[in-house]
């Protein structure tokens, strides 16, 4: 009797150019790539986070030179960059705090299906870009 095999494709070496480019990664890998960007980010841009926070709660003239950082920028970074930079840093804390939200409720829960999986990574990024594009209207000054 022949043996019966089905032939599966054998994937030895991945060829960044030709295989990378056609691979769909699924919703969950983007939001777990996501939260690690988003984790460096924040990181790497703690001292700004550190001065815009004592800038603005110090006193009245230094809350002053952070509104108007803002609007003329602080020497040659205009404003627009500056404003660009911390749209960035929302996203990475609302991203990186909604992605540790599922992965501890997925943790307390035991819930770890593959359809809660892409569920709760598809509202990951669905309430992550939309908070963002929220506080991202107000900082630009659109409402």
């Amino acid at each position: 009797m022949p043996e019966l095999t089905n032939k599966r494709p054998e994937f030895r070496n991945i060829n960044a150019f030709k295989d990378l480019t056609t691979y769909r990664l699924p919703a969950a890998g983007w939001v777990s790539i996501l939260h690690r960007v988003s984790g460096l980010l924040m990181f790497l841009l703690l001292p700004l986070i550190v001065w815009l926070f004592d800038t603005s709660v110090s006193s009245e003239i230094s809350h002053d030179v952070f509104v108007g950082a803002f609007e003329g920028g602080i020497g040659f970074v205009p404003g627009w960059f500056l404003k660009l930079v911390v749209l960035a840093l929302i996203w990475a804390y609302l991203h990186h705090f909604i992605a540790g939200v599922r992965h501890l409720w997925m943790d307390a829960t035991h819930a770890v299906t593959k359809s809660f999986g892409k569920s709760s990574a598809v509202v990951t990024l669905v309430l992550s870009i939309g908070l963002t594009v929220v506080l991202g209207a107000k900082l630009f000054g659109l409402y």
